[in-house]
């Protein structure tokens, strides 16, 4: 209990907010109740850039964070991304702010400290542009230890399921028909709605399966279209998606516990479990390698060193083992959306049309025919108003 009905001044050039409260320990379980302006109390040490590009989508007012957010593990994305987005950001505001708060009241967030009218009720630092500066290249210089310990980890993940990565074996079948077919594989991970835009001539060409990772199955819901598998532990995505007819199965532990599988009993739903030590997104890959897919296209994942260490946990070096083992077939869509942008603008097209319909009229009218053409149409229009003069 370090803020109780405690006072303190504030400077007037700090940044105000005002506003709704949403708490949770779980950054994307808050995300799915924050609306724009509010403030947002989480747990979320290491702040990485999926939960930080969520909060800048939900619009937040403001991010008071328990935890650290840039710890010095490895260099995280997320509290650069909130302060790019003007969102401030009070750090290390200690665990005791998550019992002080009620969800739903309203607050204020002045400086570092988070006020209920006059008394704080937890206080941090709040982070500018030199403190993240500092923190980050303070981070940086200890990124050799995590490549050992990943290192170290993938080699303890490969000794424990080299029967599932080399041979399969644990896969369960599917009744969804994936043999020589492309899988379209969705993740909610970076630019995982632009990439999904530009996708769209290649999806309505060849119709891929759609499978979606936990919350990929309601992405490809918004992007209108109707996951046919969701995998996952189940606890990202919402009932509507999981009462949309896809298949869906159940990421498990090793020994066979599934949390989320009564989660489908509560809605009538049945699943298939599979259980396994990697994550959901190297769960999809490794079921649709397993049942013929022809090609793999990733959308969303993890693909870079950064993006595991920005997971937070030791099971992402089943990523990548899981990208070795399906190897060739497996496409990366990531940043497809920026490779290739068009510069025509719509604009551009509108003008365009204009000329090409100038100049079609013009050189209708010069050719003979044309002419003929609009002297007929001509008499024609003469004809009819003579008839119409009549009938008034």
């Amino acid at each position: 209990m370090r803020w109780p009905n405690r006072i303190r001044s504030r400077e007037s050039s700090d940044p105000e907010v005002s506003a709704v409260v949403r708490v949770d320990r779980r950054t994307k379980n808050l995300t799915k109740r924050l609306r724009p302006g509010e403030i947002a109390v989480i747990d979320h040490e290491d702040l990485d850039r999926v939960s930080a590009e969520a909060l800048v989508a939900c619009r937040a007012g403001a991010v008071v964070n328990a935890a650290v957010s840039i710890s010095g593990r490895y260099p995280n994305m997320g509290p650069q991304i909130l302060l790019n987005a003007g969102i401030p950001l009070i750090d290390d505001a200690g665990t005791d702010v998550l019992d002080f708060v009620t969800e739903g009241e309203v607050l204020r967030v002045e400086g570092g400290a988070l006020y209920r009218n006059e008394h704080v009720v937890g206080q941090g630092i709040l982070l500018d542009e030199d403190a993240v500066t500092a923190a980050m290249e303070k981070a940086r210089e200890g990124l050799s230890d995590q490549l050992r310990a990943f290192a170290a980890n993938t080699m303890e993940y490969l000794e424990r399921e080299h029967s599932l990565l080399l041979d399969g074996v644990g896969i369960p079948d599917l009744e969804t028909d994936l043999e020589g077919r492309h899988a379209l594989i969705v993740v909610r991970g970076h630019h995982y709605r632009e990439d999904i835009a530009t996708l769209r001539p290649y999806l309505q060409e060849y119709r891929p399966v759609m499978i979606g990772v936990d919350g990929g199955a309601d992405a490809l819901l918004e992007a209108g279209y109707t996951p046919d598998l969701i995998v996952g532990d189940m606890d990202s995505v919402s009932d509507r998606a999981l009462c949309c007819g896809a298949e869906l199965v159940v990421h498990a532990y090793r020994d066979g516990h599934a949390p989320g599988l009564q989660r489908l009993t509560d809605l009538g739903l049945k699943g298939v479990v599979f259980p396994a030590t990697g994550t959901s997104e190297d769960v999809a890959m490794l079921l649709a390698d397993d049942c013929g897919a022809s090609l793999i296209v990733a959308v969303g994942t993890h693909a870079t060193l950064d993006e595991f260490l920005d997971k937070g946990r030791a099971g992402m070096a089943s990523s990548f083992l899981t990208r070795l083992r399906v190897g060739g077939k497996l496409v990366d869509a990531k940043g497809v959306s920026r490779l290739y942008r068009s510069r025509i603008s719509n604009w551009q097209l509108f003008f365009l049309l204009v000329a090409c319909l100038i100049t079609m009229a013009v050189a209708f009218t010069a050719s003979p025919s044309g002419r003929a053409i609009m002297t007929q149409l001509s008499d024609q229009w003469g004809d009819f108003t003579y008839w119409l003069n009549g009938k008034i």
